[in-house]
């Protein structure tokens, strides 16, 4: 095995864990403190990359660090979909970094440093759970994002801001103790391992009512995924500043919930198995009414974070249910949705905070007329809208394509007429806010003063990201590359 390597594997996880230090030292120099956590999050982001070469080459990477007993271990891997999950990660990192200079100094928040602080561990987290070789090593970084994110959650120390954090930690500790690691602990009683493999860790023995339940136990344990009725804890975070709502919705916690649930429907229980449990289309259908419910809730909310929470609810149902379909194009699909809502939905939340920077303003009733001053964020709010939409010319386009070819070749109607009523819906509550941003109605006076854009590191990172939702349209490649090459890691070859 190659030395630098494995060192490089440690290195994503361990650097941002020892910026927390380098940024709390230099927590009284601003310019210097965003200087260090932009520098590490280039090193980890150098790092993700090269693993990536390394593993299209061939390479097998992999370290262990602590055996508690035999077959309990934290231990780490480089294999396709953690790989997918640590690219979007460490990339937006360093772009939400950048959109948060701009955010916190123009809005004038407290606690900066304390914010770069946790914003490091999450990530750390984060490039632990997406290479972590078992559910123990999963389960344990797991609980480290939901307490690192906490703090960023109750950052404003308000009254509101403390009971959103009462009401996401409550509901993500609950689920997690109830029934996620109910459920791993069953898979190591039946299963008799907690390592991912090929094809899962039951055998072909295994009762389908017993697998049955422990797949229940999964998709409710797994509260970051935001299946309802276990999803109040997303809007209720929305109290947080906006950069934390973005690495809540696209860098790191809700795709922590889907990237698990993948791992878990991939490599515990393999494609072959899942379609045979009992409580397979029940849960599908589940995440099909989460999906058209949060629509339709969405829809309703005039307060714009409010508004694309609910949206997360929906789209975190779509990859949900790509998992659950168990076919090569649901699998794809999923995959490919993590990426194309991560760049989608930052971009959506990276445009409501300039827009409450630079305007004042939060709720959608107030915007008619906002492209007059902010052209370039609302021009980017449409695209970004195009993109979760899923039409061209935007990456949403490919992963939704191949979710509804996924529910096709199941025979699944209803779950594939969901999706596009679905898309219907993203429609009606995302498209109004740009139209009527530019073309407010009659009666409407253009405010006097000309443009007044948000600060300019804001600027940039809502540019990149809106970029790359037109990008992942036009050379999807790598990402549709590393979905099929889950397949080829789970035993199952493309058009299966």
């Amino acid at each position: 095995m190659n030395l630098s390597l494995t060192l490089m594997l440690q290195l994503t996880i361990l650097l941002p864990l020892l910026a927390t230090a380098a940024i709390a030292v230099t927590g009284s120099k601003p310019n210097l403190r965003e200087a260090v956590t932009i520098s590490i999050s280039l090193v980890v982001l150098y790092c993700v990359i090269n693993l990536y070469q390394a593993l299209q080459a061939g390479a097998s990477i992999e370290v262990s660090w602590w055996e508690l007993m035999p077959g309990l271990e934290i231990s780490f891997v480089v294999e396709p979909l953690g790989m997918l999950f640590a690219l979007i990660a460490s990339f937006l990192w360093i772009i939400t970094t950048i959109y948060a200079i701009g955010y916190m100094r123009g809005h004038n928040e407290d606690n900066q440093t304390r914010f770069y602080i946790c914003f490091a561990l999450a990530i750390s987290a984060v490039m632990a759970l997406a290479f972590s070789a078992n559910l123990f090593t999963l389960f344990v970084f797991y609980e480290v994002l939901t307490l690192s994110t906490y703090p960023l959650v109750t950052h404003a120390g308000s009254d509101k801001a403390k009971q959103g954090g009462r009401v996401y930690l409550g509901i993500l500790l609950s689920t997690s103790i109830a029934f996620f690691l109910l459920a791993i602990i069953l898979t190591w009683i039946v299963g008799g391992s907690l390592e991912f493999k090929a094809g899962g860790v039951f055998d072909a023995n295994v009762s389908p009512t017993i697998a049955g339940a422990i797949l229940v136990l999964f998709i409710f344990g797994i509260g970051k995924a935001a299946i309802m009725p276990f999803h109040r804890w997303l809007p209720a975070a929305m109290v947080a500043p906006t950069p934390v709502s973005a690495l809540l919705h696209a860098v790191a916690v809700v795709k922590a919930g889907v990237f698990t649930v993948l791992k878990v429907c991939i490599f515990i229980f393999g494609l072959d198995l899942l379609p045979k449990l009992p409580t397979t289309d029940f849960l599908l259908y589940l995440a099909a009414f989460s999906v058209l419910m949060a629509s339709v809730v969405a829809m309703q909310q005039d307060n714009l974070k409010a508004r694309l929470a609910y949206s997360t609810v929906s789209q975190l149902g779509y990859i949900t249910i790509g998992a659950l379909l168990a076919n090569s194009s649901g699998v794809i699909g999923s995959s490919m949705h993590i990426a194309s809502h991560a760049f989608g939905k930052i971009t959506l939340f990276f445009c409501a905070g300039a827009i409450l920077v630079a305007a004042h303003k939060s709720k959608i009733s107030e915007m008619r007329g906002l492209g007059y001053t902010m052209p370039i964020t609302m021009a980017a709010f449409f695209i970004a809208s195009l993109s979760i939409i899923g039409v061209p010319p935007t990456g949403g386009t490919w992963s939704k394509w191949f979710l509804l070819m996924g529910t096709m070749e199941t025979g699944h109607w209803v779950i594939m007429a969901t999706l596009m009523l679905s898309s219907l819906l993203n429609i009606a509550y995302l498209l109004p806010i740009p139209y009527h941003a530019f073309f407010p109605g009659k009666g409407f006076t253009p405010p006097a003063g000309g443009i007044k854009e948000a600060p300019l590191p804001s600027l940039i990172a809502l540019t990149i990201t809106t970029l790359g939702c037109l990008i992942m349209f036009i050379h999807p490649q790598p990402f549709y590359e590393l979905a099929k090459a889950i397949l080829t890691v789970s035993g199952v070859s493309h058009g299966q």
